[in-house]
């Protein structure tokens, strides 16, 4: 850490900050820490992402059995702490006229870099302090409507590839589930025997139900929600909307990241304001409505998808990382899940669930 420490002084100071205040920001569920640089009126983010906090990548041309053989975020296809794709999306956001913070510097091998500051304004607190809350999110569905309607992909580069959102990458993610929240929900693991059994049936419902999603043709940014967004008021239209933390968007389903927004796992986005959300969004699409039909179903699948994700993730960072707050959160995520599990292409998972884990549906 004393090295660290050192190499983290000398960045700063070779950006030409060695003299500004450095205020340590909150952190959040990664390994990545943030500090604010304030300097002569003018302030500065220092993003701090140790690489060897996270396991191995996914190589471009990997094979599935590669993948997991690497670990979990090369099946998943997640980034981690990779400066080079934090950098390649924030590019390609720029790019479509978005407000991704721009690089000042950068050390991609040390996980060091200087970014612009985006405010104080995180879409969560701006909305309890008040805020037009239907105004943020609004804004916040114009970014999806800006990146749907370009499809614009990063750069492909040496140091950077784009994956799709697999098979694979969805199913490892649903796996948290059954690692961690099957066990804490119901109290007990299945024997050995059962266990294979069950994974075999969860595995094949689940291939069933994502095999039915429509074909990846958007970049998802994976974690678009009102705790990784700013509201900077000074500007129009979706550049009003500040993003954060998408380093691991991939191509895929174009419902993944509304479903993200509005199925918020932290807060409580009202039904009515949801569904005139929707609706904005379908007219600016200009979806016809047998697309919008296939758009519902698309969405209550990545809901659950996203859903059971965050279900293990919870538990995972309870149990794991003692972050027992996570531990509050979990009904209201079951309460997504089980509205997911209620639409008619979802009904096979559902009563596997209702099976193996009943006490899901009695909390």
């Amino acid at each position: 850490m004393d090295q660290r420490n050192n190499d983290i002084e000398n960045f700063i100071q070779q950006a030409g900050l060695g003299k500004a205040k450095r205020t340590p920001l909150t952190g959040d569920a990664s390994t990545r820490r943030y500090e604010r640089l304030s300097m002569r009126e003018k302030t500065f983010l220092f993003m701090n992402a140790p690489q060897a906090a996270e396991s191995t990548l996914c190589p471009p041309l990997a094979t599935p059995e590669e993948r997991k053989a690497l670990g979990y975020n090369a099946s998943a296809r997640l980034a981690g702490n990779d400066m080079h794709s934090f950098a390649a999306i924030a590019q390609c956001l720029q790019d479509q006229g978005l407000s991704a913070p721009v690089i000042h510097h950068m050390d991609a091998p040390k996980g060091f870099a200087i970014l612009e500051d985006l405010g104080f304004e995180v879409y969560a607190k701006a909305i309890t302090e008040g805020r037009d809350e239907a105004r943020l999110y609004q804004r916040a569905i114009d970014v999806l409507i800006t990146m749907n309607k370009t499809a614009l992909k990063p750069e492909t580069t040496k140091n950077y590839h784009l994956h799709d959102y697999d098979m694979l990458s969805m199913q490892t993610e649903i796996g948290l589930l059954s690692q961690w929240y099957w066990p804490e929900k119901t109290g007990t693991a299945p024997t050995p025997d059962h266990a294979q059994e069950h994974a075999q049936e969860h595995a094949a419902l689940w291939g069933d139900v994502l095999n039915a999603l429509t074909p990846p043709s958007v970049l998802v940014l994976r974690d678009y929600h009102a705790e990784n967004l700013l509201w900077l008021p000074q500007r129009e239209g979706a550049k009003a909307v500040g993003i954060i933390d998408f380093q691991d968007a991939l191509w895929g389903n174009h419902s993944y990241d509304l479903v993200s927004l509005l199925e918020d796992a932290r807060r409580e986005v009202a039904p009515a304001l949801v569904l005139s959300l929707k609706e904005y969004f379908y007219s600016q699409m200009a979806l016809t409505k047998p697309d919008q039909e296939k758009f519902e179903q698309d969405y209550a699948l990545m809901g659950a998808q996203r859903n059971a994700k965050i279900l293990g993730i919870f538990v995972r960072l309870a149990k794991r990382d003692n972050k027992n707050h996570y531990l509050t959160l979990i009904p209201w995520v079951e309460k997504l899940f089980r509205k997911n599990l209620d639409h008619p292409a979802l009904k096979d998972l559902r009563k596997f669930y209702i099976k193996h884990i009943p006490t899901l549906f009695s909390s």
